[in-house]
């Protein structure tokens, strides 16, 4: 069963939290991380993104980089842009979106049961991806990155969450500039917390990973560098019921069309799809259906009865694309290492898509249907992982305003 526990958060000050809150350090390059902070000493994208504090050119995984973060975490204490909580609490995050609302419990998870595949993972990691949040983490002595995990719904659970929210006032709740509405409350009550630990270890026999693989997998290993430390047995995570949840698409752009002219790519298509011209961009609106961009023009796939695989893996449309276009036809065998790949989250729309293409940066981009979150379940429960960038999750939880310390 899920064992979770409150913490002492680092956290902004209520005036500051609009400024401190950053968008993940994974969504931003540090161009982009640079561009954000700018103006803005507040940014926490000092502290996940310190390059933008050096040189331009200077290598994001140098020491340099991860000994200006702690420099700059260590700053916002010292200048009480951030404080440590006085007791271990627990704090609900609701996010609303376009009208939608969803809630999570912020916590620590353990990481036994990351071990022990109590919280389920669906997607592998990099090596690379997993030390630069490492030496992150070993530098600055926290941990920054917030791991977006989710749960089959308990309605104790939700009910006593829903009943804290209208009880009490948020202590943080702003609009971002993306219009994202971020509030969160903190449950002080020792009652309330004993009620959600003893919740979550009854009724939550797992958690899955929905978001957040690498930071995940790097909590994991800094607990075993730092094993004489209590805290990092435990790492940073946001844990939403199922039901709130909605998994975006996560589409692809490819460099090249491995020595074949479109005529004949298009010709190849043919053996597993059904292919035809759209007059405007084509997102597709049901499984097995996808939308290919190429030469200015959009074309809807639909993958003929019988390629592929009626199992949790098979079925899914990201394994269709992969089985019998990028590997049969592109030959791009492994997502994961393939320079001639690259994935853009639906978050960016099709137009993002067309951009890359129209540049000559790309030669093709497709758009796919997105998983579901029963797929997901499914694919975790089975022990099988499903194919690199899978899902795409959005709202986006902010670094920067709940951040759990080594203390």
């Amino acid at each position: 069963m899920a064992i979770i526990n409150p913490f002492k958060a680092l956290r902004p000050k209520t005036n500051l939290a609009k400024q401190v809150a950053a968008r993940p350090y994974d969504v931003l390059n540090s161009e982009e991380a640079r561009a954000d902070a700018a103006n803005n000493s507040f940014s926490f994208l000092h502290v996940t993104k310190s390059e933008i504090d050096l040189p331009a050119g200077t290598d994001i995984h140098s020491k340099a980089v991860y000994e200006k973060a702690k420099e700059n975490l260590d700053q916002f204490v010292r200048d009480d842009i951030l404080f440590y909580e006085e007791k271990p609490c627990y704090y609900i995050y609701r996010l609303i979106m376009n009208g939608k609302s969803q809630t999570g419990l912020v916590c620590v998870s353990s990481v036994e049961d990351y071990f022990n595949d109590v919280i389920k993972k669906h997607e592998f990691t990099r090596p690379e991806k997993e030390k630069d949040r490492i030496d992150h983490m070993l530098a600055i002595q926290a941990q920054t990155g917030n791991v977006f995990l989710a749960y089959k719904d308990v309605d104790e659970i939700n009910e006593l969450i829903n009943q804290w929210k209208t009880d009490h006032t948020p202590v943080y709740d702003f609009t971002a500039d993306d219009s994202i509405q971020h509030s969160i409350w903190v449950i002080s009550e020792e009652t309330v917390i004993n009620s959600i630990s003893k919740l979550f270890r009854e009724k939550v026999p797992c958690t899955y990973i929905a978001d957040g693989h690498h930071r995940a997998a790097s909590a994991a290993k800094v607990s075993k560098a730092l094993s004489d430390k209590e805290s990092a047995k435990y790492f940073l995570t946001t844990i939403f019921p199922a039901s709130e949840l909605a998994i975006l698409d996560y589409n692809r752009v490819i460099k090249d069309l491995n020595d074949l002219t479109p005529e004949e790519f298009l010709n190849k298509l043919e053996t597993d799809f059904i292919v035809e011209k759209t007059a405007s961009a084509f997102s597709p609106k049901q499984l097995h259906q996808f939308g290919l961009y190429i030469d200015h023009q959009w074309y809807k796939l639909e993958s003929k009865t019988g390629t592929y695989a009626n199992d949790p893996i098979g079925i899914l449309d990201v394994t269709i694309l992969s089985n019998n276009i990028l590997d049969k036809i592109l030959g791009i065998k492994d997502q994961r290492t393939d320079k001639r790949i690259d994935f853009v989250g639906g978050i960016r729309g099709l137009t993002e898509l067309e951009k890359r293409v129209d540049s000559e940066e790309m030669k093709l981009a497709f758009s796919l249907h997105p998983v579901t979150i029963s797929q997901l379940f499914e694919i975790a429960d089975s022990g099988n992982v499903m194919p690199p960038k899978s899902t795409w999750f959005e709202p986006k939880l902010r670094d920067g305003l709940l951040t759990h310390a080594f203390i």
